[in-house]
């Protein structure tokens, strides 16, 4: 008894071990890492684009080459399109910013004199200080445009090695998955693996298509409603929708908080501020509550608490981008978990719910 309950112990400490080492590696290759999680997730998006073309006899290598030709051309007409009003954006920031600073000020007057009234009091019950106040340091870092400059290089090289790294994917179609399937002993391991790949493949590339094409539906209404309501640069808006949107939770405050302050720096009449705001939580709740559940039902069939949990995660680990690629990534997490006996119970903590018989055993339980 004694014996097993050290092999116990020293297998929980071997597992702790390995997963700290694993979230070490996740954390300081991150740069290494991130490119290739993008390239991997957009190589089951257009994987089967690809082999579409290749029924039309088209060699994967051209075919590969076709698809990031059209790749590529959306993403610089984009960058095109949006150059303009970036720009006037980046310039007319400081100000705006002041604007909205002043305008909040104005709104917030009540609370403000509270807080001088509480501050009177307290410097006239308070001891007078009659000794040398302390010198102040003032730290000055880096600008706004070497800031900018900084992560523009940072965001150009990391787009330039997801490109090359999906052109090689795409060009070698199921090569992986062949090499991997040759290395498995058994015949059922390797149908395992087929299926695995087949369905992170399906879930995967219908969830970005139908986000993108939700995403871009509700850009496109908020971006209208901004510009009928004189909110400037509505198209840059709704662009910034459209990938914002990619992120749950976080995306729809970080929106809400920023066309807020753009509302702030452009209009005075406090209607008129709302308006804005409420405009894209009218659209966000319709298009992320019934829309998505009737395009896309209960395909990635994740519950929210570990939704929310594995977000937190991939941002904690990978910032932003993680953030990003974090549903899918959770998405691929679950559907290997399933398949594989020894990880079936983390694929059933990561799952919504489901009415099973265990399921209902437990609602029904007496408490």
């Amino acid at each position: 008894m004694a014996r097993s309950k050290r092999i116990t112990h020293a297998a929980t400490a071997i597992i702790a071990i390995a997963v700290l080492a694993v979230m070490y590696s996740l954390y300081f290759a991150r740069s290494l890492l991130v490119p290739i999680a993008f390239a991997i997730l957009f190589d089951f998006l257009l994987s089967p684009l690809v082999r579409v073309l290749g029924k039309l006899k088209i060699p994967s290598v051209a075919a590969a080459a076709l698809v990031m030709l059209s790749l590529i051309g959306v993403l610089v007409a984009t960058a095109y399109e949006l150059r303009s009003p970036v720009e006037k954006f980046l310039v007319d920031a400081p100000e705006s910013v002041s604007k909205a600073q002043v305008q909040l000020g104005r709104f917030l007057q009540p609370l403000q004199r509270v807080s001088d009234n509480a501050a009177k009091v307290a410097s006239v019950t308070g001891s007078p200080g009659g000794g040398v106040q302390p010198a102040q340091v003032v730290v000055v870092g880096p600008s706004m445009v070497s800031r900018l400059a900084g992560t523009s290089q940072r965001f150009i090289g990391g787009l330039l090695q997801v490109l090359l790294l999906l052109f090689f994917l795409l060009a070698g179609g199921d090569l992986f998955l062949e090499k991997t399937i040759s290395l498995l002993p058994l015949l059922q391991d390797k149908k395992k693996a087929v299926r695995i790949a087949r369905e992170i493949e399906s879930a995967v590339s219908v969830y970005l298509i139908a986000n993108l094409g939700i995403n871009v539906a509700e850009g496109i209404i908020v971006g209208v409603a901004l510009w009928a309501l004189g909110l400037p640069n509505a198209l840059l808006w709704g662009t910034i929708i459209v990938g914002v949107e990619f992120i749950p939770y976080i995306g729809a405050i970080v929106m809400i908080s920023s066309l807020s302050l753009a509302a702030l720096a452009t209009f005075d009449d406090l209607t008129h501020i709302l308006l804005v705001p409420i405009a894209y939580i009218v659209a966000n709740f319709i298009m992320g509550n019934i829309v998505t559940t009737l395009v896309l039902g209960r395909r990635l069939a994740l519950n929210s608490v570990a939704l929310f949990i594995g977000l937190a995660f991939w941002f904690w680990i990978w910032g932003i981008p993680g953030a990003f690629i974090g549903v899918p990534l959770m998405s691929v997490i679950k559907i290997c978990c399933d398949h594989i006996e020894s990880l079936a119970p983390i694929g059933e903590f990561l799952g919504a719910r489901n009415e099973s018989p265990r399921a209902i055993v437990i609602a029904d339980a007496p408490v």
